[in-house]
């Protein structure tokens, strides 16, 4: 028997005014064909008390209770990048973002969380000067993919209060501004970066190009070194993981799973979603659970771009649905296969949100009576609910 997750990241969303969501109009065939034959109803993946963030999210839908092994994003994603950490150590998600060019720093307007998606070859560049005149004092900076970087406290407290640079699309900055434990320190680096970044080389050509320049960074994810249980002696299958982006990576890693570098992986509509399938086939052949994570849905719903969040189901539905259950049908496995989103990212809001999303789980063996589409409606009409999003993946490998 094979197990198959594939995580539409930030799948769902809310209707627009004619009931309608990206889920429902998006073209995919393949996903509702295995619909029509499989349990679907809605999952909570976002325990009552937390953000619906996608480390939250993703834990749970991986089989793990953040209730009691949640100790921040950016950790997760520092173990990804390789970065050591210590019991004491503190870590804190950089984001390089584009802000406007108001005078005063707290007066300046969120313009984009990620840069204009900036290639990982310019914000390296751009991280490693920050570190060269930022870093000292135990603090320094390492660069990751595309807008994603870190910041390492080697000896500290938590206790900051921090917002997610994509919760404030669009608006001013000053009541996100940081708050609680080294609030004065962290506001500093940021408001330096800003006059550090501003007229760097790389700013100014990205500016010449018609591009947002990432003109400062932006500190959030406050967290400290996770402890996971293993997932393999967990529950008793050997699984490997296939993502582009290091906090997937990072929450594999820490649980001992097999972690598959896909090149030109980057968690946007132009990923390699035939090198993520083929990564995904190849998996299966040595581990009995593969976990295909796809972020292109979520990044186009916060930037509030619902035509490439219908896009984004589409391909993944033709790209990565479609040739991994071809795959295990020619091989004639017995498989399930649990498709769903790790949390709702409406793009009218451009940020996400907490209610229970729809998930479908299919056996080959066992097909039943479904819905004849995947979306939010379908799945909260057949009144199957999953209170705790850590026990679909029990779940599916119950039997």
């Amino acid at each position: 028997m094979k197990y198959v997750t594939i995580l539409f990241d930030g799948m769902a969303d809310r209707p627009d005014e004619n009931g309608a969501t990206p889920m429902s109009l998006a073209v995919k065939p393949v996903t509702d064909s295995l619909a029509a034959c499989s349990e679907v109803g809605l999952v909570n993946t976002v325990p009552n008390g937390f953000k619906p963030g996608s480390d939250v999210a993703n834990l749970s839908v991986m089989g793990y209770d953040p209730r009691v092994c949640y100790t921040g994003r950016s950790p997760l994603e520092a173990i990804s990048m390789g970065i050591e950490l210590a019991p004491q150590s503190v870590t804190y998600r950089c984001n390089l973002v584009t802000l406007s060019s108001d005078a005063e720093y707290a007066d300046k307007t969120m313009l984009d969380y990620s840069a204009g998606e900036i290639s990982t070859g310019e914000a390296r560049e751009l991280i490693e000067f920050i570190d060269k005149h930022l870093s000292g004092d135990g603090l320094g900076f390492h660069a990751g993919i595309s807008y994603r970087h870190c910041l390492k406290r080697q000896c500290g407290k938590v206790g900051a209060i921090l917002t997610p640079p994509h919760d404030i699309s669009d608006r001013k900055i000053a009541d996100y501004l940081p708050g609680g434990m080294y609030a004065a320190q962290l506001r500093g680096l940021m408001e330096r970066s800003y006059k550090l970044l501003s007229n760097h080389p790389v700013n100014v050509a990205r500016v010449k190009q018609g591009k947002n320049p990432a003109n400062s960074i932006w500190l959030w994810g406050e967290g400290t070194k996770p402890k996971l249980d293993n997932f393999e002696k967990l529950y008793g299958i050997k699984s490997a993981v296939i993502s582009a982006v290091d906090l997937i990576k990072g929450i594999a890693l820490g649980a001992g799973m097999t972690s598959i570098d896909v090149d030109g992986a980057t968690g946007n509509l132009d990923t390699n979603f035939k090198g993520k399938a083929d990564a995904a086939i190849n998996a299966l052949k040595t581990h009995d659970h593969a976990y295909i994570h796809l972020e292109a849905p979520d990044e186009c719903g916060h930037q509030g771009d619902k035509a490439g969040k219908i896009r984004a189901i589409e391909l993944i539905d033709e790209k990565i649905v479609s040739p991994v259950v071809s795959a295990l049908r020619e091989q004639n496995e017995d498989f399930k296969l649990l498709v769903l989103p790790d949390h709702a990212t409406p793009y009218t809001l451009k940020t996400h949100t907490s209610e229970p999303v729809p998930y479908m789980l299919y056996d080959s063996r066992k097909p039943q009576k479904g819905v004849s589409s995947l979306t939010e409606r379908s799945a909260a009409e057949t009144e199957i609910r999953v209170e705790h999003g850590f026990e679909l993946l029990s779940k599916m490998l119950k039997n």
